[in-house]
């Protein structure tokens, strides 16, 4: 299959200028105003250094990766926008893009006018355009617009004329960027069904969103930016589920490193005031496992998550339940449950053991949680009680309300 896109060795950097100033408050700049005048340390940002990537003829590719990866300045470098400091750029193909928003768009013109100017910049001619102009401004739903400066419109209004006239120069290479998230749930949708209608025609698409679920749906291919470089490229699924995996993992170190910053003093401070019992039976570790045993903070939405806890027991007793609570940030108590409840005869318990229990497929909705860990007798008589001692945290690319995700589907008769 011919190669619609063709990068080879493919670097580039951007100058920064980091500004040093001998004062740092407003007296000391009246008094010196030409103190820090000339000085300053010249930095190159490194984008990308000696990228390869091809793109087949006909194929949706979405690009993903974290914020300062490289997508937009990828989109750029293919468009035209930025020049690469080395290396090559092979376009094959009429190339229309929507980067930015409201990009190439003169504030104090009309949408009309902008149009025009917009269609030329693409490469048609003025008949060209006038026999597209009425498509243009109904697929935008702008006709009572269309006369009055662009300065006057809304972002999503900015971005669907914006659109409108990329996907109407009949391209054979569309570049999208994040701006479709600006729009309304209606117009992404149009967006969607004619990018669909594109690809079933042959186009070259290449999207850059952060809306993985899209990416898997909608692209044949996805490609995984991290710091300038290729992570991975190939089958959307295999592709994102690397990503969340890494992003997980980062998350997981931020938050540990952030649990890290209290104080050792403030914590035994916290321990002391939410721990009780007699003590006759300790929870001497509490530790929030994923299902490869590995031990987690951060968790995406749905996965399993086994919570284990380390035991000792002080005084012999037979009468001993163990329980778990969840509360999420704002003290909402999530789900709460114990081994009575359950109905699970416990063994005798010997000097020291641990005993898990595994959630599966876990759909709380993103955010922050606090665990309660206890053993305590059937009359509700505490040996240990733990509460909040250990947080976890859950992502999800859903943006559900509420408490818990509830397994679901719409039926429309």
């Amino acid at each position: 299959m011919p190669s619609a896109v063709i990068l080879k060795g493919i670097s580039k950097g951007f100058k920064q200028t980091t500004l040093r100033r001998d004062y740092i408050t407003l007296k000391s700049l009246l008094l010196n105003p030409f103190s820090g005048k000339g000085r300053g340390k010249v930095e190159t940002r490194v984008v990308f250094e000696n990228l390869d990537l091809e793109i087949p003829q006909g194929i949706s590719l979405g690009v993903i990766g974290r914020n300062g990866s490289g997508k937009s300045t990828l989109l750029k470098v293919m468009t035209g926008i930025y020049k690469p400091d080395s290396g090559t750029v092979r376009m094959n193909g009429r190339v229309s893009s929507l980067i930015e928003l409201g990009a190439g768009f003169h504030p104090e013109f009309t949408g009309r006018e902008n149009v025009f100017i917009n269609g030329t910049i693409l490469g048609l001619s003025r008949k060209e355009i006038e026999k597209r102009f009425d498509r243009i401004v109904r697929f935008a739903e702008l006709e009572s617009f269309i006369d009055v400066p662009v300065r006057t419109y809304s972002s999503g209004m900015y971005v669907r004329l914006g659109f409108s006239v990329a996907v109407n120069v009949d391209p054979d290479i569309l570049l999208v960027d994040e701006v479709l998230a600006v729009g309304d749930e209606s117009f992404s949708r149009k967006c969607i069904d004619r990018m669909t209608t594109f690809k079933k025609t042959g186009k070259t698409i290449v999207l850059v969103t952060h809306d993985l679920p899209t990416v898997e749906r909608f692209c044949d291919q996805a490609l995984w930016l991290d710091s300038g470089r290729i992570r991975a490229q190939g089958d959307p699924r295999q592709v994102i589920d690397a990503y969340r995996q890494e992003v997980a993992r980062r998350d997981d170190e931020r938050y540990k490193e952030e649990q890290a910053q209290a104080s050792l003093s403030e914590a035994e401070s916290y321990i002391s005031k939410t721990r009780w019992g007699n003590g006759d039976i300790e929870i001497a570790r509490t530790r929030i496992l994923d299902s490869e045993g590995r031990e987690r903070q951060v968790f995406q939405d749905g996965e399993d998550i086994l919570i284990e806890l380390h035991f000792q027991v002080h005084r012999p007793t037979p009468d001993v339940i163990f329980g778990i609570a969840i509360f999420n940030d704002k003290g909402a108590c999530c789900y709460g449950t114990n081994t009575d409840l359950d109905e699970m005869v416990l063994p005798p318990l010997q000097e020291t053991g641990r005993i898990r229990m595994k959630l599966e497929q876990v759909h709380l909705i993103e955010g922050t949680y606090l665990l309660d860990v206890a053993v305590h007798a059937r009359d509700g008589h505490n040996y240990d009680y733990q509460s909040g001692g250990i947080s976890f945290a859950v992502r999800s690319a859903k943006k559900d309300a509420g408490i818990y995700r509830i397994p679901h589907r719409w039926i429309v008769e």
